[in-house]
């Protein structure tokens, strides 16, 4: 039976609060690091691009807004509330986040040695694993049909400690497809261009066919009208978010394409030469 909403399992303002500030904790420390580094990179360095600075703010901002304040109170009662708290948490922070080059950043602040050994992490095979296209697509998309299509999204509603596990992982998974399909910040293993857009296909069929299937059937605990509405806000809000995604990769290829030509016509002169 689908009820307008679902409950927590303790509806006090005060209960509610301490896990969205746990969920907020994390993006509000990333924020100051971020900051710390700019300066600490800009005294060493050249100065740190000013609009990578704000993407990394406004990518805060929305999964912030994502976890705490009105719209955080609303998903527990308006599941149009969470879709939006699935579109900036999950898709539009990640991409701007993305767009920040918090790792460029973070190699360009830490000393020779640490940096190093950062270098060494993302080599690692964890790190291919978990960027790697089919992988992080597979986290990303699959976690969601995992969430809407079994009683894990009513769970979370009942669970602070699920709740939190949902909000990670949504966060996290939305970062590394992110980052596995648009290269900016040094990807060792890097895939190439016709290989990931296959995958992105898939993915973006995935995400379409789940909103769809949110449309036609609610997941528990939520009524019709609100899967409808939040179906629709899952699949137009998502194509919105997917369209810039898609332009960015698309500028990728073909300006890798022209570096190729490039050098291609470089060595047939020297050749001719």
């Amino acid at each position: 039976m689908n009820n307008n909403h679902i409950h927590h399992i303790d509806g006090t303002p005060a209960a509610d609060l301490i896990p969205q500030l746990l969920a907020a904790l994390p993006f509000v420390l990333g924020l100051f690091l971020y900051i710390l580094a700019v300066f600490v990179s800009s005294r060493n360095h050249r100065p740190w691009p000013v609009y990578r600075t704000v993407c990394w703010i406004f990518g805060v901002f929305f999964a912030v807004a994502a976890v705490i304040g009105p719209l955080a109170d609303r998903a527990h009662t308006d599941f149009s509330a969470h879709m939006f708290i699935h579109l900036f948490l999950g898709m539009l922070a990640p991409l701007l986040m993305t767009l920040a080059l918090p790792m460029t950043l973070l190699l360009r602040t830490l000393s020779v040695p640490l940096a190093r050994r950062l270098s060494r992490v993302l080599k690692s095979w964890i790190s291919r694993m978990f960027t790697h296209p089919i992988m992080a697509s597979f986290l990303n998309i699959g976690g969601l049909w995992l969430l809407y299509t079994t009683s894990l999204y009513s769970l979370m509603h009942e669970s602070i400690l699920i709740h939190l596990i949902v909000h990670f992982h949504v966060s996290l998974a939305g970062y590394l497809f992110t980052v596995s399909m648009i290269y900016f910040d040094p990807i060792p293993h890097r895939i190439p261009f016709l290989y990931r857009a296959l995958v992105f296909v898939f993915a973006l069929a995935g995400h379409g066919i789940l909103s769809k299937y949110i449309y036609a059937h609610p997941p528990a605990g939520v009524s019709a009208d609100q899967a409808e509405i939040g179906g629709m806000i899952m699949y137009y809000g998502g194509d919105a978010i997917d369209i810039i995604l898609i332009f960015i990769f698309c500028w990728q290829w073909s300006k890798a394409s022209r570096q190729r030509e490039d050098v291609s016509e470089g060595n047939r002169q020297l050749v001719q030469q």
